[in-house]
Formats: C-alpha cells, sequence, structure tokens
C-alpha cells in the first residue's frame, strides 16, 4: 500500500495538501516499509494549486491534476487540507491523514505499522483486505476481519 506525505524537506509531514511542492511517497508491506520516491510538483511551495484559490475551475483543475499524480497512493499525510480537496480525495478512495503538529516521516510510518497491526480502522482493513488494488492484505500483517 502506498502512502505519500506532504513535505518541504523530504523528512518530515510538515506541509498543506495544496500548498505542498513534493510529495514523499512510501510503501508499506508486512515485511515493513520503504522509500519509493519523491514526486515533485514545484520548487518550494506549488503556487498552481495555492494562488488559483478563487479562480474556480482553474484551482480546480490544478488540484484534479495533483489528485490524479497521487492516484496510486492510499494515504496521503498533511498538515492542512481544504474541505473540497479532501472530498476529491475520498472520492478516489484516497484517505487524507492530517497530522496535529509536523511529525518525521519516519515516526508516522512506523505508527502506521503499528494501527495496522493492532487496531486498523474498518476502512484501512478494507483497504488492506482488497489484494488486488492495495497490492498487500491484512492477514499479512496479522490482522483478522471481525466477524
Amino acid at each position: 500500500m502506498k502512502i505519500a506525505f506532504a513535505t518541504t524537506d523530504g523528512k518530515n509531514v510538515d506541509e498543506h495538501f495544496g500548498r505542498a511542492g513534493m510529495f514523499a511517497v512510501y510503501e508499506i508491506t508486512e515485511k515493513g516499509h520503504h522509500f519509493v520516491e519523491i514526486r515533485k510538483f514545484a520548487d518550494g511551495m506549488d503556487r498552481s494549486v495555492a494562488d488559483t484559490r478563487d479562480m474556480g475551475p482553474l484551482h480546480d483543475n490544478a488540484v484534479e491534476s495533483k489528485v490524479d499524480r497521487l492516484a496510486d497512493c492510499r494515504l496521503i499525510y498533511l498538515t492542512e487540507i481544504g474541505g473540497p480537496s479532501a472530498a476529491r480525495l475520498v472520492k478516489r478512495r484516497i484517505m487524507p491523514m492530517k497530522v496535529k503538529e509536523p511529525v518525521s516521516i519516519e515516526t508516522a510510518l512506523l505508527q502506521l505499522e503499528e494501527t495496522i497491526k493492532k487496531t486498523p480502522p474498518p476502512w484501512m482493513r478494507k483497504a488492506l483486505n482488497d489484494k488486488a488494488e492495495f497490492g498487500v492484505r491484512s492477514e499479512e500483517f496479522g490482522v483478522r476481519n471481525a466477524e
């Protein structure tokens, strides 16, 4: 399952979804996690989203383009996200995960692995059980569905 992190430095979850000029993408498997790539949208702030905020279709197209490039990720960690952007992600079966304050990507990944092993929420269990789409099954993490 691929996870994206809105980041300014490639090490911390420290950026708003729309403003994020880059996302660090990791894959989480039964063996742990590994870095996949940096998806760069801009040098610094993504002005195609940030500067078009009140420009209707122009802004919508910029957000949709970002969502399209992150469509293979199931979770996106970020510090902030607007309601319409969050709705676009959820519609594409991508869960936005808002952090209360900046946190290292490594810490977020370790916490996610713990959640998967112990008490994944229902939407996450469903995602983990869809091997064809998500690439890993919950049994591989020792997770069982409640019956």
